[in-house]
């Protein structure tokens, strides 16, 4: 079970993941429609995989990934210095399908609200 100071570091790593997406001018990540849906980070916070969606589908956080990826450098430094740690966890950014999921789960219930509202 994770304790609070992991999950209080997790968190934090998620909301500079998300905010840097938005400053980041690689054409794989700028101006697509990505979500930073968790980060895992180990015990020892050498590690951590940040899971990333599109709403635009699997193949898109899969290109963004690639994106990310070539970023890491720039993006453990704005960890570090933000959260104050002497070294940054090695990050494993992971394509993630669940806004593609949810949006198709919304698209179907939206669908069932239209055929009881026809009978």
């Amino acid at each position: 079970m994770a304790d609070h100071k992991s999950e209080r570091f997790s968190s934090d790593l998620q909301r500079i993941v998300s905010t840097m997406l938005g400053e980041l001018s690689d054409p794989r990540i700028k101006d697509r429609m990505l979500t930073v849906v968790r980060c895992e980070v180990t015990r020892d916070r050498s590690s951590a995989r940040v899971y990333v969606s599109s709403i635009n589908g699997i193949e898109e956080a899969k290109e963004a990934v690639k994106g990310l990826e070539s970023a890491s450098g720039m993006i453990k430094r704005r960890i570090s210095d933000s959260l104050h740690v002497r070294k940054a966890p090695e990050l494993k950014f992971i394509a993630d399908d669940s806004s593609e999921y949810s949006a198709h789960i919304s698209k179907l219930l939206r669908e069932m609200d239209i055929k009881e509202e026809d009978d």
